[in-house]
């Protein structure tokens, strides 16, 4: 017998979105991740006019002239700028219909599980502005446990720690629900900021945001490294004003981002707190999972391991599992229809 929901499957357009303060990543139903791209606008600040979006627009960050400005609409997980968030999500959301709009799509976008009624609304309105049929709302913690493939629905304690650019999130989840969570505003950006500082205050040497970057990924560490890295880095003197060349260490790295990590870690310790026994008991067993573009971080898994003294598995991929866990809700929206924050109709 001839399916016509598969057939409709094949040509349907909705989309999950994980809208994040450092990358925005869009699924396709049925098609997989077809956007990795910055949280990042340029814009002509004469008529507002779009110059670029995405990496090309991050890669004008700290080179840009007067007449150009580079925005980051998204901060701390949650818009900052709602007209440039718009004019993003809509060119995202055109280029992952290929061009064919002829049916707006049913969008999926994941949010912080701290987030406010009034932030909410925020999201929701640009992506209904920017082209959206209906769209509904998915904690991140919820959607990173779902692309992790950890069993919410069982009633057992999975616990999920979510590090993206602008936040930290912690989640107990059980029966498809978090049952305590804990949301700090800190994650991949302030450590680049921590890099930048300790730079500037120990070697007298001001570097950009995409180098603070490139060090955090290149040497950054959480925990001793078994070998220890360096690499040269080019920025400007303070004193003298001219451009210099450095050799700074994985050690001093690790020394520049310390306080943030045990903030990080402290905020799971505040967690454990609030978590009922019986839960607590079942992450004793089977641990803590890292996930979000933070957890890539050298040793992080290792350094929380020791603090708390609890098994830690980092997933695969990690900046890429809570769009895996949107896009699996998005493909199976009776399935888990039960975990969506709420629906707006246009």
């Amino acid at each position: 017998m001839f399916n016509f929901k598969s057939l409709f499957g094949m040509f349907t357009n909705d989309i999950a979105i994980d809208l994040g303060t450092a990358n925005t990543l869009v699924y396709r139903k049925n098609i997989g991740i077809l956007i990795d791209e910055p949280s990042v606008v340029a814009v002509s600040r004469d008529n507002k006019k779009i110059i670029a979006i995405g990496q090309d627009a991050k890669d004008m960050l700290g080179k840009n002239p007067d007449e150009v400005k580079v925005i980051k609409p998204l901060k701390d997980g949650v818009i900052a700028d709602f007209q440039v968030t718009e004019i993003m999500l809509r060119d995202l959301i055109f280029r992952a219909q290929k061009k064919r709009l002829l049916i707006k799509p049913r969008v999926i976008v994941s949010v912080p599980s701290g987030i406010t009624e009034v932030e909410k609304r925020a999201v929701r309105d640009s992506a209904l502005h920017a082209g959206a049929r209906e769209v509904y709302l998915v904690s991140e913690p919820i959607a990173a446990a779902i692309g992790a493939d950890l069993p919410i629905a069982k009633p057992q304690g999975n616990m999920v720690m979510d590090i993206g650019g602008g936040t930290t999130e912690i989640a107990v989840i059980s029966l498809s629900h978090i049952v305590v969570h804990n949301s700090i505003r800190l994650g991949g950006d302030k450590l680049d900021l921590d890099i930048m500082n300790y730079l500037r205050k120990k070697s007298n040497i001001l570097v950009g945001l995409q180098t603070a970057e490139l060090i955090k990924k290149t040497i950054g560490s959480a925990a001793p490294l078994e070998k220890e890295l360096k690499m040269e880095v080019r920025g400007r003197n303070i004193m003298t004003g001219y451009p210099v060349t450095v050799e700074i260490s994985s050690e001093e790295i690790r020394e520049a981002i310390s306080e943030s990590i045990t903030s990080m870690i402290d905020a799971v310790k505040r967690l454990f707190e609030r978590t009922m026994p019986e839960l607590a008991a079942d992450i004793a067993s089977r641990g803590i999972v890292l996930t979000g573009g933070g957890a890539s971080l050298k040793q992080l898994d290792k350094k929380l391991m020791e603090t708390v003294d609890l098994p830690v598995h980092r997933i695969n991929d990690p900046l890429k599992c809570v769009v895996r866990g949107a896009g699996k809700i998005l493909d199976n929206l009776d399935e888990f229809r039960k975990v969506l924050i709420t629906k707006v109709e246009d």
